[in-house]
């Protein structure tokens, strides 16, 4: 600071029409003497200048109106040729100063060295090979969450129908509320409903543990700049590829993140092509189908869902770009590419439990309430002789309130009332439509006639058991993610059970295509109008108007694109 004010080549000097009023405010202000002891003259009029409301208030008390005319005399006089804008103009100034003195002190090399992230990104943002990197990776990701964490899913799902379900007879036996409609109530409809949801924690554990690593490690910056060429074709750019990759955890949240476009334009577009990134809620009704009818490729079929999802999201985007916002050309895109770091334990898993412990939290209010819900309709008899909590599911009024709609999912493959009722209550949440499924597809006494009276220790014995060898078979399967299969040649069950049921249902509703009609109903479980909560989200943000196109859009898109995968499919077998 003593060399620049010895030194006047070294001090910063302002543009002519700033300078003239710097001085006249520095006289007002040096004829108070209050004021010269207590700051530099200079830098004061310049703050006062520049806007500082603390400053003048405090030059006002002490100057007095001498020095407050003086001040709004020499804004009056910038003011045509800075307007709001004098600010930015002399702190621009500033900027040209040190770039100026940094060019006369510094020399730089004729060629920078390059750091490793330089390295890495020359092949993972090259213009050929990283589009390519980037669908490898999810690749990778897709696998890992499908193949490896499976053995997982089957542990818990023996947990929670075996040992709590049995556990949980034993205690309302004790306290006189077994054997009838509460047993129903608590087996059939919460640990049914919302056990069959939880068992696919292991899996979004997986994906969230994959995208923790991938955005810790830097990577998903890099990312959105390679999206940023397709993004361009869409009419947006590559920042909104950012809500787009929330997307893939969760609607809601990434119609939020299009916030952060400056451009109403681009926002409301990202958020019409958001819901068809497929969330996380989603997933386990994927697994669960993909189980059923290709369980040999349930890791294709899903990794095909979620490329679907992409490629409508441009068709629909380039679609958009040519109607509804064909006069508004797209904003700049600038993103600075943060250095390639490794991620830390404790942030993966910080992500990690954030993401899924909203996913529980959902699981015991929404989800449990919709079981809930259903399981009662299910109990209530609107024909035939049943009684209530002992109704033939097809006489209930779930049954009769489904029932409503199969005509419009009959031309798709699946035309019955369980698939039905489970898209309806998937509106709710889309994790609803499997706990819904396992409830409506029920096969009584299934369970009970292999039940074997165990005790507490054996339970518990055989939880633990059953945990390490779900770790052994996860462990074999990591070598799958690049094709080596380790468990080969393992028997594959008969299907029977919820398994058997949800396979003749579909073949029943489909004319004997059940894996046609099954397929058809993923992608309509892929593009269909997301939760409510979603909706209620995009309202917020974007207003009734565009909420409503989201939603009949994206309804009348699924129902197409489910109706060409089945009659497409049944007229080329």
């Amino acid at each position: 600071m003593t060399t620049l004010a010895l030194n006047p080549s070294l001090r910063i000097t302002y543009a002519p029409p700033i300078e003239e009023e710097l001085t006249r405010l520095i006289d007002a202000l040096g004829q108070c003497p209050e004021l010269a002891a207590r700051y530099p003259l200079r830098w004061l009029a310049i703050q006062l200048l520049e806007g500082d409301d603390v400053l003048r208030a405090e030059v006002e008390r002490l100057g007095g109106p001498l020095v407050t005319q003086a001040l709004e005399k020499s804004l009056a006089i910038l003011e045509p040729t800075y307007g709001e804008d004098l600010d930015v103009a002399m702190v621009d100034q500033r900027y040209r100063f040190v770039n100026h003195l940094a060019q006369r002190v510094l020399t730089r090399p004729s060629t920078p060295p390059l750091t490793m992230s330089d390295r890495i990104d020359r092949i993972v943002t090259n213009r050929w090979l990283g589009i390519p990197i980037f669908l490898a990776l999810m690749w990778i990701v897709f696998k890992l969450t499908t193949d490896v964490s499976g053995p997982f899913v089957d542990w818990v799902d023996g947990v929670l129908s075996g040992p709590v379900s049995n556990w949980m007879v034993a205690l309302l036996g004790l306290t006189g509320l077994g054997g009838g409609w509460f047993e129903s109530l608590v087996i059939d409809g919460v640990i049914a409903g919302v056990g069959g949801v939880l068992v696919f924690v292991p899996i979004l554990l997986s994906l969230y543990f994959a995208l923790a690593l991938l955005e810790d490690s830097g990577y998903m910056a890099r990312a959105a700049f390679v999206m940023d060429r397709l993004m361009h074709s869409l009419g947006l750019h590559g920042k909104s590829f950012l809500p787009m990759i929330v997307g893939f955890g969760c609607t809601v949240p990434a119609i939020y993140a299009t916030r952060t476009l400056e451009n109403r334009r681009d926002r409301i577009l990202t958020g019409l092509l958001v819901p068809f990134m497929s969330c996380s809620a989603r997933l386990p009704v994927y697994v669960l189908i993909a189980a059923v009818f290709f369980p040999a490729l349930a890791g294709q079929v899903i990794f095909g869902l979620y490329l679907t999802g992409i490629l409508f999201a441009i068709a629909l985007g380039l679609l958009l770009k040519r109607t509804l916002f064909g006069n508004e050309p797209p904003s700049p895109f600038v993103l600075e590419l943060p250095p390639y770091r490794l991620p830390t334990l404790r942030g993966v898993w910080q992500q990690m439990w954030e993401r899924t412990s909203a996913f529980l939290r959902k699981a015991w209010t929404i989800i449990l309430g919709t079981s809930i819900v259903v399981w009662l309709l299910l109990a209530l008899p609107v024909s035939g002789e049943g009684s209530f909590a002992d109704t033939d599911v097809d006489q209930s009024a779930f049954a009769a309130v489904s029932g409503v709609m199969t005509p419009v999912f009959a031309p798709l493959g699946f035309g019955s009332w369980e698939t039905s009722g489970a898209l309806l209550t998937g509106f709710v949440a889309k994790e609803v439509v499997v706990s819904t499924m396992i409830q409506v597809y029920n096969v009584p006494g299934a369970e009970e006639e292999e039940a074997v009276a165990t005790t507490v220790g054996e339970d518990l014995l055989a939880i633990g058991g059953g945990l390490l060898s779900a770790t052994g078979d996860a462990l074999k399967a990591l070598p799958s993610i690049i094709g080596i299969n380790l468990a080969e040649g393992e028997d594959e069950q008969a299907p029977d059970g919820l398994t058997g049921a949800i396979r003749t249902g579909f073949d029943a509703s489909s004319g004997g295509h059940g894996a046609l009609a099954a397929l058809a109903f993923l992608v309509f479980v892929l593009l269909y109008t997301p939760c409510m909560v979603a909706v209620a989200a995009a309202r917020q943000e974007f207003g009734s108007r565009w909420m409503w196109v989201s939603i009949i859009g994206q309804f009348v898109i699924a129902w197409l694109a489910a109706l060409i995968v089945f009659q497409g499919g049944r007229f080329f077998l």
